[in-house]
C-alpha cells in the first residue's frame, strides 16, 4: 500500500508553486503522468526524502517515512528506497563495478581486487554486465548505463523503486527495447514502483494505475489503457 498526502509551497524567485498531492493505492506499479513542471519530480523527491513537505504523511506498505502530525521524518538513507534519475546519476570517476557496489559497504570500492558483494553480483548477472565491470560510464552505451543504474538501485534491496523518466534519454529503438526489459524486470520483482513519465506508452507498459498530475495536484486517476497513446 502506497499512501502519500503532502503539501509544500515552493518558491523560485517571485514565482510560487503549491504542491498538494494525495495518493492512496494498493497497486504495485504506479505512474505519475503529466507535463513538465506539473510537480511529478517534486512528489518523488518528497517520497525519497530529498524534499521535506510542509505537512502531510508518506507511508509505504505500513512503514511511515514522514508524518508531520507524529513528527516523523526518516532521512533518505534510512528510507531504503531506490531512486533512478533521468540522467542515471552514475559517478564518472568510478568503474561500473564501483558504481554498482556504491552504498553497499563503505569504502569497499577503494580495495584492490575486492569482489562485488553478493547483492550486487546478482544484478550484474541478471543484466549481463560482466563484460563492462571495469569500464567507466563514458565508455559504455546509453542502454548499458541504464542497466548499471538499475543494478546499483536494486542492489540495496529497496522497499520502493522510484523511476524518474527512465527512458527519456534513449533513442526510439532502444527506448522500446528497454521499456520491454523494465516491464519484464517489474514482473520478476516484488518491489513496488512509482514511475514519472509524460509518455503514455511508458505508462501503459510500466504501470497498473496512472495518476494525472497538473499544477501540483492530482487531477484524475485511471487504468493505463485509458490513456491516449497515439
Amino acid at each position: 500500500m502506497i499512501q502519500v498526502q503532502i503539501n509544500r509551497r515552493v518558491f523560485a524567485g517571485k514565482r510560487e508553486f503549491l504542491l498538494d498531492v494525495a495518493i492512496a493505492s494498493s497497486s504495485s506499479r504506479i505512474a505519475l503522468f503529466g507535463p513538465s513542471g506539473s510537480g511529478k519530480t517534486l512528489t518523488v523527491q518528497a517520497i525519497a526524502g530529498l524534499l521535506r513537505p510542509d505537512s502531510g504523511h508518506i507511508a509505504i506498505n505500513g512503514v511511515t517515512l514522514y508524518s508531520s502530525e507524529r513528527n516523523i521524518w526518516l532521512a533518505p538513507q534510512d528510507r531504503h528506497l531506490a531512486y533512478l534519475q533521468q540522467d542515471y546519476g552514475l559517478f564518472p570517476h568510478l568503474t561500473v563495478a564501483q558504481n554498482i557496489g556504491f552504498g553497499l559497504k563503505k569504502g569497499w570500492f577503494n580495495q584492490r581486487r575486492q569482489a562485488l558483494p553478493a547483492a550486487a553480483r546478482r544484478w550484474v548477472e541478471a543484466f549481463e554486465l560482466e563484460a563492462i565491470l571495469h569500464s567507466y560510464p563514458s565508455e559504455i552505451s546509453g542502454g548499458q548505463k541504464q542497466r548499471v543504474a538499475l543494478a546499483r538501485a536494486l542492489a540495496v534491496e529497496p522497499r520502493l523503486l522510484l523511476l524518474d523518466e527512465p527512458l527519456a534519454a534513449l533513442d526510439a529503438g532502444l527506448r522500446i527495447k528497454m521499456r520491454a526489459e523494465l516491464a519484464a524486470l517489474q514482473a520478476r520483482l516484488d518491489i513496488p514502483t512509482i514511475l514519472i513519465t509524460h509518455d503514455p506508452a511508458d505508462a501503459v507498459a510500466l504501470a497498473d494505475r496512472v495518476y494525472n498530475i497538473d499544477r501540483g495536484k492530482i487531477t484524475a486517476d485511471c487504468r493505463p489503457d485509458m490513456l491516449e497513446t497515439a
